[in-house]
Formats: structure tokens, sequence, C-alpha cells
């Protein structure tokens, strides 16, 4: 994966950072407000056969009174998104009931999270990965803190995303990345060291899009 060029960021105005600073706290009418505004909003693909059905989850959880998003960084083992920046989950499988099944089983095995103890407030648009999955994104809040038990051959380590980051500081931007021979502009931003591109970004700011512009 290379960064060829920037075309631009798409940075959120101060009103949008002002509207979502009541999600900070997950307090029981911060979620019940996220619900809402989730209800009906995932956007699924239909035209596309041939892609592979896939799920993941977007966990929430709260740290120091502040919502935070969990991520885990890829191990070079896994067979697609190598050493990539992800949201726990993977590809639907004959005994998944459904793809809200697929997110939970997966994030157990990746990251040991009891799928009882996720509390599902709703789904984002599905997205198109370069691998051809089409991915449903599940937001959801899990314990924290919590027993963590990362799968040794998926999951590197757990990224821990603040919400206020993606509010105050996090610039979405378009560059030309290169995966497995193929080049294709992508949105990314980049946190602490690490560039969060591809799926996972537009999973990022479709969520942003949907918890600031409906606020």
């Amino acid at each position: 994966m290379n960064i060829l060029k920037n075309t631009g960021p798409f940075n959120l105005n101060k009103q949008e950072k002002a509207a979502g600073q009541d999600l900070w706290d997950l307090k029981e009418m911060k979620k019940e407000k996220i619900r809402r505004l989730l209800r009906n909003k995932g956007k699924p693909i239909t035209d596309r056969p041939d892609l592979k059905p896939a799920a993941v989850l977007v966990p929430l959880f709260q740290k120091n009174w502040k919502t935070h998003i969990l991520l885990t960084k890829r191990t070079d083992r896994v067979e697609h998104h190598k050493g990539q920046v992800s949201f726990p989950g993977g590809a639907f499988r004959y005994e998944d009931l459904d793809l809200l099944t697929t997110a939970l089983r997966e994030t157990e095995e990746e990251i040991g999270v009891e799928r009882d103890l996720v509390e599902i407030l709703g789904e984002l648009d599905h997205m198109v990965t370069l691998s051809n999955f089409r991915i449903c994104p599940y937001v959801g809040v899990i314990p924290y803190p919590y027993p963590f038990k990362l799968s040794a051959f998926e999951v590197e380590r757990l990224i821990e995303l603040p919400l206020k980051y993606l509010l105050e500081e996090a610039e979405f931007k378009e560059a030309l990345f290169t995966y497995e021979g193929q080049s294709n502009i992508n949105l990314h931003i980049d946190f602490q060291e690490e560039i969060i591109w591809g799926a996972t970004a537009r999973i990022l700011k479709n969520f942003m899009d949907i918890l600031l512009k409906s606020s």
C-alpha cells in the first residue's frame, strides 16, 4: 500500500463538531439517540451479485467518561487486508443466521468479546472493499474495561479511537492507494502512527455524517 497523492481534506465544520459533543458520553439517553439516528440508515448494495457478503462491528465503549471506537490492527498472517487497521468482523459463513450473527461471531473470535454482551444500536450503510467484499457494519456498545482475548493469528493489537478526535482533530482526506497491484482513490485519516483507510475510513465517515448532520 502506497499513498501517492492527497486530493484534499473533508473537515467537519465547527457547527458539526459542536452538535456531536453531546454524544461523547454513552449514557442511556445518548444510546437511544444513536439508535434513533441509525434507524433505517443501513443502505444495502444490491447491484453487485459478485460481491462476497461480510459484516463488521463498530464497537463503542466509554473510557474516562468519553466515547471511543475500538479498532484492530491486523497481522500480516491473515489472507485479506494484511497489516491494516479495521473493525472486528469477517466473511459470512453458511452456518450464520444472518450478517449480524457474522459480526458478533467474528468479534468474539478476534477480540474475545462475548456476543451476548454487545448492545446493538443500529446499522450503517453497506461498503465495498477492494477485495470484493460487501460489508454490512453494525454499531454496538461493548463493556469496558474488558479482558480482551486477541486472536494471535488475526489481531496484532487494539486501537482506541476517541470520538472527540474524529470531531475535533481528524481530517478525512482522499489519496491514491496501491493495493495488490491496483491503484484506487480512497478515503483515509491519520491516527497516532497509523493510517486508517479504505472501507474502515468510509465507515467512520458515514457514522460521523449520520451523527452530526442529523443532530
